[in-house]
């Protein structure tokens, strides 16, 4: 039987810095860098416990959790570049600015 405890802590400071990164980053790329690292964390708790379980659920939910965070990628990052075009700078605070 395998220890949870080194995945944990490995995945709780994983999930810490992409919050930190989440809250702090005025970039819009590094916000979502930080998201996907937020989701990677959650992806290795799924293992983890899936394989300490002996269990594959934790295995299907990282397949979709990857499907989903590849979809938000795609969209963000389409975002982010017809942004990009129309105010010329990838700083969040500057999206407030933008009027229908």
């Amino acid at each position: 039987m395998m220890a949870l405890g080194p995945y944990l802590i490995l995945s709780l400071f994983l999930f810490a810095a992409g919050l930190i990164g989440v809250l702090t980053r005025r970039s819009a790329i590094l916000v979502f860098l930080s998201a996907e690292l937020m989701l990677n964390s959650a992806n290795l708790l799924f293992l983890a416990f899936g394989r300490y379980y002996g269990d594959l659920q934790g295995a299907a939910f990282v397949f979709f959790v990857l499907a989903v965070s590849a979809a938000e990628a795609a969209v963000g990052m389409a975002i982010v570049v017809a942004f990009m075009k129309r105010a010329k700078t990838t700083n969040i605070d500057a999206a407030n600015l933008m009027k229908w």
